[in-house]
């Protein structure tokens, strides 16, 4: 078989030499072979697609974060889920995520690939406000971010401790009575809280009254400008809508890739501390997101759910197993970040289900 040098394949397929060792790398040229510190590769080996050269591929545009911390982020788990992603062959142009919490998959994507429609949804009416005054208000966000900052960092600790306060019962009364004309100050509330209350958790209590106290941050980043400012550029053609997951059924078809992260089933009893709203996802409403996921795949779209796994305290639940048993299930291993006791934050395992 003949061979030739990473420098050599670059020259005969017009790219870098440096493009070529990441293709390597990336297992994405057949029969490519380390030698020493140097590729060596086939003489017949063809150029592959190059995502980067299609509308609905790799981008090497400006990389961009969640701007919440969020419990369950998955930005632990990206590199897991990555492997999912459908886009390289051009056909899926398309993506939604109508569980989009903080955002990090949905971020990533918009990161690496330009896609023809973006569409994201939560039930949690004051994150979908906080996405789309991003989108739509960024300079006025941005200003009344920089007022609670600078408001904030040079306070002591009680002087601070009262102020989080008067924030936090502002916000609950804006959530509770309301209306259109004060959505930048819901945003700029729910962003401070979020940097600066205890493990950046968003909870509320039965009543949907935000209820965590406030963090020991020395110096929080309560305006992160840079990155807000990205995140409104990425979002200005993305569609949010704060509803039921079940609305993105006009939204999604074979062009779509489908990533669900619904609540998490609770390991355990005393599991499910963390309620991101007032309403709970118990199984019944599991096993019918796993019906909707049914029928999403029989249109033609590709779909990744995740969840936690039973089996981490229970080797004989299946009840995953068996909700989406017409469906491929891998469990890859997580840390469990936010949790009340630290010694009760470790190594788990949760699942990653797909159908393709």
């Amino acid at each position: 078989m003949e061979v030739m040098s990473a420098k050599e394949a670059a020259n005969k397929w017009g790219i870098s030499q440096r493009r070529v060792a990441a293709l390597c790398s990336e297992q994405r040229i057949a029969e490519a072979t380390m030698v020493g510190n140097m590729w060596i590769i086939p003489t017949s080996a063809e150029k592959p697609i190059d995502a980067r050269s299609t509308r609905y591929n790799r981008t090497e545009e400006k990389a961009v974060r969640p701007f919440l911390k969020w419990a369950g982020g998955k930005g632990q788990l990206l590199k897991e889920i990555e492997r999912y992603y459908p886009f390289a062959d051009g056909r899926i142009t398309k993506y939604a995520e109508p569980f989009v919490g903080g955002g990090a998959v949905l971020f990533d994507i918009l990161s690496k690939y330009d896609l023809s429609e973006v569409y994201i949804s939560d039930i949690n009416a004051e994150l979908i406000n906080s996405y789309r005054i991003i989108r739509d208000d960024i300079n006025a966000l941005i200003e009344m971010l920089y007022t609670m900052q600078s408001e904030f960092i040079p306070l002591d600790t009680d002087s601070r401790k009262n102020y989080y306060n008067e924030k936090r019962e502002r916000f609950n009364d804006l959530k509770v009575n309301g209306n259109e004309d004060i959505n930048i100050e819901k945003a700029a509330l729910m962003i401070f809280l979020n940097k600066t209350c205890f493990n950046g958790l968003f909870r509320v209590n039965k009543k949907g009254l935000f209820n965590v106290p406030m963090g020991a941050y020395k110096n929080p980043m309560i305006c992160d400008e840079k990155n807000l400012r990205t995140v409104s550029e990425k979002l200005q053609k993305v569609t949010i809508i704060c509803g039921d997951y079940r609305e993105s059924a006009d939204f999604i078809d074979e062009n779509t890739f489908v990533y669900f992260d619904p609540p998490y089933r609770p390991i355990t009893d005393t599991a499910s501390f963390t309620a991101y709203t007032e309403n709970l996802f118990n199984d019944e409403e599991q096993i019918e997101l796993a019906r909707f996921v049914d029928d999403m795949h029989k249109k033609g779209a590709k779909v990744v759910i995740s969840n936690s796994d039973p089996k981490n305290s229970n080797t004989e639940d299946d009840f995953f197993d068996n909700i989406y048993s017409a469906h491929k299930i891998k469990r890859v291993e997580a840390t469990r970040m936010i949790n009340c006791q630290a010694q009760a934050r470790g190594k788990i395992k949760e699942l990653l289900i797909s159908n393709f």
